[in-house]
C-alpha cells in the first residue's frame, strides 16, 4: 500500500480518515496541530499513545526535506537554498529580502517538462511533482533557519505550478489557513508559462492572489523559438484566458518578459506588444536575462539602454512597465542552476564524462 503525505491533507480529511480506523475526531486535531508546526516523526508527538503512532506509520508518512546547500549572496540580503527530498531528489528556493518583509520562492516541480529556452531549470530534467507538504516544508525550513516570518510566496521556483495543479491548489489552501502559515493570497504571486485550461479553472476559484504570466514575446513566431508551450496555447488563446482572468478576480495580471538581445527587444517587438495588452488590466514586468552557461549559446542579454528604450514605448503607449531588480545576481539566485550542478556531480560520481561547469 502506498503511503499518504499525511501533512499535505486538510483537518477534515484527516478526521474522516481517523473515524475510518475508528479514532476518535479529537485525535485528528492533535495529529493536525503537530504537522502545522514542522514535526518531523511521528514518535515525537507527545500526547499521542504509541499504539495510534504505530497505526500511523502503517498508512501515512511525513515530508522531511533537510537543506543540503545555502548560498549568501555579498551583494544583498538573498540567500539561495538546494534542499534534499526523501527520495534523494533535489529542488531549489530562494529568499529574498524587501522593505516590505521577506519573500520565499518556492518549487512546485522536481526540474520541469516545458523546455523554455532561457531557463535553467528544464535542462537536467522533469522527475516528479513536488506535494503540497513539500512546498509549505521549503518556507518552514527557511524561516527556521533565519528566525523570521515569511510574508509573501512567489511560485516561480523549478517547475511550472500549472502543470502540478492540484498539489498547487492544496497548497495555496494550506498556506494561507490560520492555523497553518496564514499567508494571505494577496501576499501570494503564482508564475505560469501558459497553461491556459488551467488559467480558466484558477480563475473560477476567485483566488486574489497575483498571477504571473511568463510572456518574453509579442508574437507567435517568436514565442514558439523560445517557449515549447506557445505551439500548444498561443498569445491570442492565452492573453484570451487572461482577460477572463483578470475580469473574474479582478486582479491585475503581471507579464513576465525577459529581455534577448535581438531577438524580442526592438521597438517593433514594443509596440506590438503594447497593441497585444491594450485593455487588459496588467503590468509588464521587463526581466534583464540572466546570463549563464545553462541558457542556449545564441541568447545574450539585452543592453541596459535597448531595455530602456522599450520601456519607453510601452510607458508612451499607455502601458504600466518596470525593470525587475536583480537580487542574488553573485548566487545565480534564478532556479535550476544549482539543481543541476548538483545533479551533474552526482553523474560524474557513477562514471558520466560530462563536466561541471
Amino acid at each position: 500500500m502506498q503511503l499518504i503525505d499525511i501533512a499535505s491533507l486538510y483537518l477534515n480529511e484527516l478526521q474522516e480518515q481517523f473515524m475510518a480506523m475508528d479514532e476518535p475526531k479529537y485525535r485528528a486535531k492533535q495529529v493536525y496541530e503537530w504537522l502545522v508546526k514542522g514535526i518531523k516523526s511521528f514518535d515525537d508527538m507527545t500526547n499521542i499513545s504509541k499504539n495510534l503512532k504505530e497505526k500511523l506509520k502503517l498508512k501515512y508518512y511525513i515530508t522531511n526535506i533537510e537543506i543540503e546547500k545555502r548560498l549568501d549572496s555579498k551583494l544583498d540580503d538573498t540567500k539561495k537554498y538546494l534542499f534534499r527530498l526523501f527520495d534523494k531528489e533535489y529542488i531549489e528556493a530562494v529568499l529574498m529580502k524587501y522593505h516590505h518583509g521577506y519573500t520565499v520562492c518556492v518549487s512546485t516541480q522536481v526540474g520541469c517538462k516545458m523546455g523554455c529556452k532561457f531557463c535553467a531549470t528544464g535542462k537536467s530534467g522533469f522527475s516528479r511533482n513536488l506535494t503540497a507538504s513539500e512546498m509549505i516544508a521549503q518556507i518552514r525550513k527557511i524561516e527556521k533557519d533565519n528566525d523570521i516570518r515569511v510574508s509573501n510566496i512567489v511560485l516561480m521556483g523549478m517547475g511550472e505550478p500549472l502543470d502540478n495543479y492540484d498539489n498547487v491548489l492544496r497548497f495555496l489552501k494550506l498556506v494561507s489557513l490560520e492555523e497553518n502559515l496564514n499567508i494571505g493570497m494577496r501576499h501570494i504571486s503564482l508564475s505560469t508559462c501558459g497553461i491556459v485550461d488551467k488559467i480558466y479553472d484558477l480563475a473560477k476559484e476567485n483566488f486574489q492572489l497575483t498571477l504571473s504570466i511568463s510572456l518574453h514575446a509579442p508574437n507567435d513566431s517568436i514565442r514558439n523559438m523560445s517557449m515549447p508551450i506557445n505551439k500548444r496555447y498561443n498569445i491570442e488563446d492565452l492573453l484570451k484566458a487572461c482577460r477572463f482572468y483578470s475580469k473574474k478576480t479582478g486582479r491585475r495580471i503581471s507579464f513576465e518578459y525577459a529581455m534577448i538581445s535581438g531577438v524580442n527587444d526592438t521597438k517593433k517587438c514594443a509596440i506590438e506588444l503594447s497593441e497585444r495588452l491594450l485593455g487588459i488590466l496588467c503590468h509588464v514586468n521587463l526581466i534583464p536575462l540572466n546570463n549563464n552557461d545553462f541558457f542556449d549559446c545564441n541568447l545574450k542579454k539585452s543592453k541596459d539602454s535597448t531595455i530602456l528604450r522599450f520601456m519607453d514605448v510601452l510607458s508612451k503607449n499607455k502601458i504600466p512597465v518596470t525593470i525587475r531588480r536583480t537580487l542574488g545576481k553573485d548566487i545565480n539566485a534564478s532556479c535550476g542552476q544549482l539543481r543541476r550542478k548538483v545533479v551533474k556531480s552526482e553523474v560524474n560520481t557513477r562514471g558520466n564524462i560530462c563536466k561541471i561547469r
